[in-house]
């Protein structure tokens, strides 16, 4: 779906279209297990990378080999994931997600057939998990190609650098600019990102 995207682009906006040539090829993908990423997308909050990284490994060693589940998460005392580097706040947020998952609250394994807003209504339920991370999880676990996040700060830097703006980006320049990439303003994103080296886990 890139050479769809760039197809567009050519078009739509032949300046990042011209930005999008310089770069390697790159396709949307479907996280098989939508738990463990909403996980990784929590613990990660407000981290670095490198630090986010840290964490999430010690977090996988407290399932002892065993698939990081709900019903397992939910069993595991604070104090052990104190332990592992994960504030008391996180913790209530990954126990709020575990909790809502198991109640059916939120139906995990249904959000393939649903549209994208009313998967970010689902999740913004979860304590902890606001529009930023239900849009990242769009992106990047459902694979969903016509996703832009307008709170991104890192797309307003893109946007104000690529097209020379004084200022970051209003919220109207932002969707009239980004209105010229859908149906791809997933792919536009990322190769806003990319153009920053700064692209979101």
């Amino acid at each position: 779906m890139f050479s769809k995207a760039l197809i567009h682009l050519k078009t739509s906006d032949p300046i990042l279209h011209k930005i999008a040539l310089e770069m390697e090829p790159f396709e949307l993908s479907i996280h098989p297990d939508p738990f463990v990423r909403l996980t990784r997308s929590i613990i990660g909050q407000q981290l670095s990378v490198k630090a986010a990284s840290t964490i999430y490994s010690r977090f996988e060693l407290l399932f002892s080999g065993k698939n990081i589940t709900p019903a397992l998460l939910i069993k595991i005392p604070d104090e052990k994931m104190r332990e592992a580097g994960i504030s008391y706040q996180k913790i209530s947020y990954l126990k709020d997600l575990s909790l809502k998952v198991l109640e059916k609250e939120i139906e995990l394994d249904k959000f393939l057939e649903l549209p994208s807003e009313t998967i970010i209504q689902e999740l913004v339920k979860v304590k902890g998990i606001g529009q930023w991370t239900a849009e990242m999880f769009l992106m990047f676990s459902l694979g969903r190609p016509d996703v832009f996040s307008y709170g991104d700060l890192g797309l307003q830097n893109a946007i104000k650098n690529i097209y020379k703006l004084p200022n970051k980006p209003t919220l109207v320049e932002m969707e009239k600019i980004s209105s010229k990439w859908s149906p791809y303003r997933t792919y536009a994103s990322m190769i806003l990102w990319r153009s920053l080296n700064n692209q979101p886990k």
